[in-house]
């Protein structure tokens, strides 16, 4: 499916619908005098229907018995019954009324389906199809049949009408190239803003997004199934913490009346799910689990996002590269029908077949930077930084820096799957010491056209060693790196009751859906993604 602008014959009607739906924007309740002419149509509709005994919105259920596929595919001319009876249920999207008789396009969760309605088998009732809109809710029973020009559909015998829709629906035209034999859409409702504001419309409207969605709930359920086929527990930690920790990130800050003190929503789950560990609920515990971090917009990073974090006993970053990979070609061949390589909107295709690369972190900054940093102290980086163009801030540590040179110089070059591996310690004060390379930790992070997809440790377990790194991100917020992690006493004294060595491995959810559909913006996977209040009405 193709989006484009309109062509010229189309301009004026697009142009119209837009204009509706910006006044719709500006209506205010059920004020007579803020309606549009369509709005206000309607309504009288509505009245007429309700004057002659009919009120769309008194049915408490209807019996759909198909749903639209499978009515159609019911139809078989060859069969002994060849008119099988069925009752669907859907909105309106198409109405071509002719007299005695009328066609109807009506569209349900997965598709559409033709309706024929004849005054003959009707009566009366024929009558109330003339308050019927685009957008309305109906409920048709009947029997299947094939029209004269091949289309199979629904001959109704009787109908309900299960919802009126008062406010008009966007406009959209489609036309199928003679050369390409190409859908081509002609979008009334293509604003991006308004999309994702009205996403019940968008979804109402665009075919290809409720696609979308679809595709992201297979990809849980399959991260689900990935887990729990493995004998892993799933849990449920706290979204509102006392001490947030888990990542870098600054959190948003709620405040809890009864108890008269603040809370903190969640940056990461790994700090709880690490106190499972040490409890022994389990040897395997994981979580897919809304995240909160108050930080930039854009079209990687969303405020609230979806994120699935999982950690394992007696395990290595080592093991979790290859659990890795065969979990992303295990989503890969669900959300394709059987291939690893996801095809992407400029035709090129992203391959999740294991094994993925592998580069260390300084080897890659070496690669693509042309710069070795693995000896350099933090004034050197700075000026390394410095003749490479990247802006740092005067809190920046070390590893921070180290941090902004593979953001601005690497990440876009990582392309195909692959793990960068072997942090500097001061990068990641959760990680285990690497046992034959000084000053580095075991950890990776998976890499997908051009952008982090998952990280991971061998975890420390050291409960001393721990204190020690917290202390000295301490050390970094005191010189103003928000960002950095806070000292966490509870976690500290689980650790020193014993905790195992272990991996951990966190990625999230709304990223690995854009790339296994295609989407460019974070936005376009959540289905009521953050936005600014809308101007007051």
């Amino acid at each position: 499916m193709t989006i484009h602008t309109p062509p010229t014959e189309h301009a004026e009607e697009i142009k119209d619908a837009l204009r509706h739906n910006a006044e719709a924007e500006l209506s205010v309740g059920a004020n007579p005098d803020a309606l549009t002419d369509q709005e206000r149509e309607r309504r009288s509709s509505l009245e007429e229907l309700r004057k002659l005994g009919v009120d769309p919105f008194a049915q408490t259920s209807f019996d759909r018995t198909h749903l639209s596929f499978e009515a159609m595919a019911l139809f078989d001319e060859n069969a002994p019954d060849a008119h099988p009876t069925v009752s669907v249920a859907g909105r309106i999207m198409g109405i071509r009324r002719m007299g005695k008789a009328s066609f109807i396009h009506i569209q349900d969760e997965y598709g559409k389906i033709q309706l024929y309605f004849k005054t003959n088998d009707l009566g009366e009732r024929y009558d109330l199809l003339r308050f019927l809109d685009l957008g309305d809710i109906v409920g048709v029973s009947g029997f299947m049949f094939r029209t004269r020009t091949g289309e199979v559909t629904l001959h109704a015998t009787s109908f309900e009408i299960l919802a009126k829709a008062i406010r008009p629906l966007p406009v959209v035209k489609e036309e199928t190239d003679p050369l390409t034999g190409e859908t081509i859409r002609y979008a009334a409702f293509s604003d991006k803003e308004l999309r994702y504001r009205q996403r019940y419309v968008d979804l109402i409207v665009n075919a290809e997004i409720r696609k979308t969605f679809r595709t992201r709930a297979k990809i849980i359920s399959t991260i689900r199934r990935y887990f729990d086929s493995r004998g892993y527990l799933e849990v449920e930690t706290p979204v509102l913490q006392p001490i947030y920790g888990g990542a870098y990130a600054r959190p948003f800050v709620t405040h809890h009346n009864a108890l008269n003190f603040d809370l903190f929503l969640r940056i990461a789950d790994e700090l709880y799910l690490k106190r499972l560990i040490v409890g022994g609920l389990a040897e395997g515990v994981y979580e897919i689990a809304k995240d909160f971090r108050n930080e930039g917009m854009d079209k990687n990073h969303s405020p609230e996002f979806t994120m699935a974090e999982i950690y394992v006993a007696y395990k290595d970053y080592e093991w979790m590269m290859t659990f890795t990979e065969e979990m992303l070609a295990e989503i890969a061949r669900e959300v394709t029908g059987g291939s690893t390589q996801v095809s992407q909107p400029d035709t090129s295709v992203l391959n999740f077949t294991p094994p993925f690369r592998r580069l260390s972190m300084y080897d890659s900054i070496k690669q693509y930077a042309g710069v070795d940093v693995s000896e350099m102290n933090e004034d050197e980086l700075r000026a390394t930084a410095k003749q490479l163009e990247i802006r740092l801030e005067p809190s920046d540590g070390a590893g921070k820096i180290i941090d902004e040179i593979f953001s601005a110089k690497i990440e876009h070059h990582l392309i195909e799957p692959t793990f960068i591996t072997d942090y500097p310690l001061s990068m990641s004060p959760l990680a285990k010491k690497h046992p034959t390379k000084p000053g580095l930790v075991e950890r990776f992070e998976l890499y997908v056209n051009g952008q982090e997809l998952a990280n991971a440790f061998s975890e420390l377990n050291d409960p001393l060693d721990q204190r020690a790194r917290f202390e000295e991100q301490s050390r970094l917020r005191s010189k103003g790196d928000e960002e950095a992690m806070v000292l966490d006493e509870d976690f500290l004294r689980a650790q020193e009751y014993g905790m195992p060595p272990m991996a951990g491995l966190g990625f999230g959810v709304d990223r690995l859906t854009m790339m296994m559909t295609g989407e460019e913006s974070i936005r376009d996977v959540v289905l009521f993604p953050a936005m600014r209040p809308e101007r007051a009405q």
